[in-house]
Formats: structure tokens, sequence, C-alpha cells
């Protein structure tokens, strides 16, 4: 009886402890921090891009320039394409050379050599003479074109002269001829090759072109008469 009652007992103290006795509880499982993502890869800045070559643009039929002239020529022209022309000489120099030898060969040497003062000379009809480097001119089919003129190249200036000589009084009697002979002033004209950029042209943008220019002022004399 007494051995029942010590079962019974433990049994009974057994089963309270279990109750009392906290379960074991197993650690949350561990989540790892998400993997490590590197920053994107260093992108670099656009590499330079100098300024752009001459992209072919066409020029005007007319130019600006010709706006402020009634001459087949402008001295000055604000749209001049310095850089474009300066980096197609550059590029293309050699070949250029030699177009640029072949129209120098045709200037003298007052051409070449601009003088600076004009000697005086007595003509029979006024005129105007003068050395010019023209930027722009109208050639001998009526289209305007681009003379190479003033432009620096691999430490050469390639330069371009021409002298000019322009009546004061075209078809007016010659002044310094006598009434009773029929007379009249008269422009006289020469063709000049002068060296030009060819915008049109995207392999080769230089070319020799032919050019109209007013060379001397002549006087013309007709049949004498005897005014009675």
């Amino acid at each position: 009886m007494a051995f029942r009652y010590l079962v019974s007992l433990s049994l009974a103290v057994a089963v309270l402890a279990s109750h009392h006795e906290s379960p074991y509880h197993h650690q949350p499982t561990y989540h790892t921090q998400p993997s490590y993502h590197p920053q994107p890869s260093y992108h670099p800045a656009p590499a330079y891009h100098p300024q752009p070559s001459y992209e072919h643009q066409h020029e005007p039929a007319v130019p600006a320039c010709a706006a402020n002239t009634t001459k087949a020529w402008c001295l000055e022209d604000d749209h001049y394409p310095t850089y474009e022309i300066k980096h197609a000489a550059e590029y293309h120099y050699e070949k250029l050379l030699s177009l640029y030898a072949d129209v120098a060969d045709l200037n003298t040497e007052l051409s070449v050599d601009r003088p600076n003062t004009l000697e005086e000379e007595t003509y029979l009809c006024p005129s105007e003479t003068a050395y010019v480097r023209p930027l722009r001119a109208l050639n001998t089919e009526g289209k305007w074109r681009v003379v190479v003129n003033n432009i620096d190249a691999h430490y050469q200036t390639l330069t371009q002269t021409t002298r000019i000589e322009e009546c004061l009084s075209s078809a007016d009697a010659c002044p310094l001829v006598p009434e009773c002979y029929e007379s009249k002033c008269l422009q006289k004209s020469v063709y000049h090759r002068f060296l030009v950029y060819d915008s049109y042209d995207q392999y080769f943008p230089f070319a020799i072109e032919t050019f109209k220019l007013p060379a001397s002022c002549a006087c013309l004399l007709g049949a004498y008469t005897i005014d009675h």
C-alpha cells in the first residue's frame, strides 16, 4: 500500500513538474543580411568631342556680303567659313598645295607682293586701280564661290591677290580725246583663276575656277568727224 502511494506521489510530482517546466523553444532561424550589391560601376564622363568638322552645309546662292556691293566680289564677309577652310586645308594639305602652286604661278610679282602705293599714271579714261584679295567672287558660270584667302595652314598663310582696274566713266566720251573724234571709255576684263573652297565636295573640297575681273579701262575711238 505504501509502495503504491509512493509511486503515485512520484508520478504526481513528475506531472506537476512537467507542467511548470518551460518547454524548449528553438532559437529563431538566423536570417542572413542580403548579399552585398556593389555600387554600379563608374561611368566616366563622355569623351571630349572637338568642334565638329565642316558638315558640308551648302552655301547660299547669293551670299549676304553681295547685298552690300554692286561688284562681282566681296572683300569683307561676316559669314566667311574660316574654320571650315582651315580644317579642310590642314587635312588635305599636300594635295591642296599643288593646286595653290598652280594658281600662284599665274600671279605677277606685283599681284603676289601687294605694293604699298600705286604709281600715278595718266590714261585717256579715268579709272581706279586696286590690288585685292576677294573672299567671295562670282565665277564665269554666274555662281558665287568662296575664295581661299588669308587661311593659316601648317605655318603657311594662303593668300590670293589680284589687280583690278575699273572705269570711272564707262561708256562716256574719253575726256582727253578731241571732240572731233567719236570716242567712249570701255571697260576691259580679264579671266583670272582662283583656288576656291567647294562645300559640296565631301572628298576634296577645293577646286580651281575661272572668274571675270575688270582689268583696264580703254578708250575706243570711232570715225573722225568734222563739224561745219
